[in-house]
């Protein structure tokens, strides 16, 4: 492992790629559900809006691999043709490649190690005429940021993250909260949490209550 420099976890950018905060706050379901690569269920699809989705995935790389925080970027890649990088110490990169389609990453999740024939048609790298790449706006979207505060917090605090940001989600589809005030309401309910050490699924399950009642008591606030 001393020859990882990093990893690096592409995002899309969702349906808001390059719009600003004060465009997000007035983002419709309707906007937020058509995403421009990937054909998902609703929470997901609202994750990738936020970008909520790829801070999990921050999380998913430390418990997976034993990643420090400090290894792990996320870098936009409008294409969602590279779905992942790794970086060695002499600057070499070693890059996932393949179609956006989400049968591939749940086949191998259920087949792994095994590779399984999908009939999912391959890339046809000739066509690829461009793979481009952007700094994450941190600013538009704060819930990566939120992800590694929570990660890096530890304890109870990712399960935190995770319960808070569902019901914040559910309320937007629902027409509760705008788009900008998911993020807002997780942070909120980060802000109140008292963190325990994480021994059982006892205790997590305790957290998960608290911040899926907290969360929805602070979007009835406002």
């Amino acid at each position: 492992r001393d020859d990882l420099h990093r990893v690096v976890i592409t995002a899309s950018g969702g349906p808001f790629r390059g719009w600003t905060r004060a465009e997000l706050a007035k983002a419709s379901v309707k906007e937020a559900l058509a995403h421009p690569t990937w054909n998902m269920g609703p929470k997901i699809t609202i994750d990738s809006a936020t970008l909520m989705n790829k801070g999990l995935e921050v999380i998913e790389a430390h418990y997976l691999f034993g990643l420090d925080y400090n290894l792990i970027d996320v870098v936009v890649h409008p294409e969602s043709i590279i779905h992942g990088i790794a970086e060695f110490a002499d600057g070499s990169m070693t890059a996932q490649m393949a179609a956006a389609d989400m049968r591939l990453p749940i086949q191998l999740a259920l087949a792994f190690p095994d590779r399984l024939s999908t009939g999912i048609r391959g890339l046809a790298l000739t066509s690829l005429s461009m793979l481009s790449f952007e700094e994450l706006d941190r600013e538009a979207f704060p819930a990566v940021d939120l992800a590694y505060r929570a990660g890096r917090l530890g304890a109870t605090y990712p399960a935190v993250l995770n319960a808070s940001n569902e019901v914040a989600v559910m309320a937007f589809l629902e027409g509760k909260v705008g788009l900008v005030q998911i993020p807002e309401v997780v942070a909120a309910v980060l802000d109140e949490h008292t963190p325990a050490k994480v021994v059982s699924e006892v205790g997590l399950g305790r957290a998960d209550r608290w911040a899926r009642s907290r969360a929805a008591e602070i979007i009835e606030s406002l």
